[in-house]
């Protein structure tokens, strides 16, 4: 009982701040538009919400704590799908190269604002993901599984930035996506495959920083 309402508590904080740092992120942007007279970067807040969905997905199953094989496979896949829209965020930082030079500072704020709480998302997401794949998956698959949840999510990344797929293209138009990601695999394609190679790196090396100092005594 004092282990359930423990996870609570902790997950109560973790909800709270980060509600705070949203809300910081929307009210950035509204000075933004404000100031600019122009509602450019809109649609961070569409981002923000698809990079919600994959955390909203992993709370809710480490939640129940339901043991269904089938039923925990489906929001799997749910989940992997919708992943990647969280540290897509990060990409925004190319529309810096179309804003007004005047508030050049203020849009740097704004994505970096909105990026942090794609990334946040994404790692509290992962570590949730970790916890439940550990009762699924014997351990000595657990570093194979991160590894490839990394490079997957670099890909989707690209998918989405350079060829312009969203999450449910895999229903919409799953001919075309399934076809460029063939080309992809088994064409040359250098771009694709170094942004994979070096965003997912990024991305690795980023969580398992934080999960070091998360589980440091130095910083508790």
């Amino acid at each position: 009982m004092e282990t359930i309402k423990s996870h609570i508590l902790n997950r109560f904080k973790i909800l709270s701040l980060l509600t705070i740092s949203m809300a910081l992120s929307i009210i950035l942007l509204m000075i933004r538009m404000k100031l600019n007279q122009s509602f450019y970067l809109l649609f961070l807040v569409w981002n923000l919400f698809l990079a919600i969905i994959p955390f909203a997905i992993t709370s809710g199953l480490i939640s129940t704590k339901n043991n269904n094989k089938l039923i925990f496979l489906f929001f799997f896949i749910i989940w992997l799908l919708f992943l990647p829209n969280a540290p897509y965020i990060v990409t925004d930082l190319l529309h810096l190269t179309r804003t007004n030079q005047n508030f050049l500072w203020l849009d740097i704020l704004v994505i970096m604002s909105f990026a942090f709480n794609g990334l946040i998302l994404f790692f509290l997401s992962l570590l949730d993901m970790e916890k439940l794949i550990k009762s699924h998956l014997n351990s000595k698959f657990i570093m194979p599984f991160m590894i490839s949840i990394f490079g997957l999510s670099a890909f989707g990344v690209y998918l989405g930035r350079f060829l312009r797929y969203n999450s449910w293209e895999i229903l919409n138009d799953p001919f075309n996506l399934f076809l460029d990601i063939f080309n992809i695999i088994f064409q040359p394609n250098i771009e694709a495959w170094v942004f994979t190679v070096t965003f997912g790196s990024f991305l690795a090396i980023s969580y398992w920083t934080l999960k070091a100092f998360s589980n440091s005594k130095i910083y508790s």
